[in-house]
């Protein structure tokens, strides 16, 4: 039977949020840095210096995500934070016209980013990861949890969108629509009070 757990990426994890992001896809290049930057400043940064922003994210604190492990192997990766941290989505157009919560909120929380090794893939990684990351959102004060998945049932969906995390996997949380970003591409929102 596999067993899966994770943990809050902190300094001690770091070799296992490298691992988690480099087993395919775009997170080894992304280093998940994405989500904080906004675009300007995405494409003015390399490869290199998103490592370091990640680094110097997650030995400063608080953790900007969740580890998952399938029996003690690292296999995937969650960005969870407080959606002012994560500048990008701020300046979303989308974001901003679906949204009812205050954009400057530090209560509203916001997941903008799963990876998992494709060697890890289809064992209900992501689905561990999203109720662990609602946990520690919980845990930490959040008020709100903010989604913005793909609709894996409207059709085929590229791979590359999958980062996002799929509506199912939100659903099965107890996520519900809140909005629409635009077709396939729902904002999902879950109270915690």
């Amino acid at each position: 039977m596999t067993t899966i757990t994770t943990k809050a990426a902190t300094p001690a994890e770091w070799e296992d949020v490298q691992r988690a992001l480099t087993g395919g896809g775009d997170g080894a290049s992304c280093q998940c840095v994405w989500p904080i930057l906004r675009n300007k400043d995405w494409n003015e940064t390399t490869k290199d210096e998103r490592v370091e922003i990640l680094r110097h994210e997650i030995q400063t604190g608080p953790p900007p995500g969740l580890v998952a492990y399938v029996d003690g192997e690292a296999a995937g990766w969650i960005r969870i934070g407080p959606r002012p941290a994560q500048k990008r989505l701020a300046h979303t157009r989308a974001i901003v016209a679906a949204t009812e919560e205050p954009l400057d909120d530090d209560a509203v929380w916001a997941v903008t980013c799963f990876s998992v090794r494709r060697d890890q893939r289809r064992q209900g990684v992501n689905g561990v990861l999203l109720g662990a990351a609602v946990d520690y959102a919980r845990a930490s004060g959040a008020r709100v949890v903010e989604g913005y998945p793909v609709d894996t049932s409207a059709g085929k969906v590229s791979s590359n969108e999958l980062f996002h995390g799929a509506l199912s996997t939100f659903l099965a949380a107890g996520f519900e629509p809140a909005g629409v970003l635009r077709s396939g591409r729902p904002l999902v929102r879950l109270g915690l009070a």
